[in-house]
């Protein structure tokens, strides 16, 4: 799809060499960056999800599952 957009010359002109540093081409260039920033984006998403659902969950173990779950690991001397 084409689009049409407006940015500031100094980015485009930072793009420009960075595209040609990587040879790439501009579109694959300006495709692959908002792919980036979409997918940081989502995960930000995801992230404030399941921050949401842990902010109201009990984070401690139960006691004695605390206690099943130490007995469980081998001695190690350090």
């Amino acid at each position: 799809m084409k689009v049409a957009l407006s940015i500031p010359d100094d980015l485009f002109e930072s793009a420009e060499t960075l595209g040609k540093r990587l040879g790439v081409s501009r579109s694959r260039l300006y495709a692959t960056a908002l792919a980036d920033y979409v997918a940081k984006h989502q995960s930000r998403k995801v992230t404030a999800r399941l921050d949401a659902v842990y902010a109201t969950e009990e984070s401690r173990l139960d006691t004695s599952l605390r206690r099943a779950q130490a007995r469980s690991l081998p001695r190690d001397s350090w």
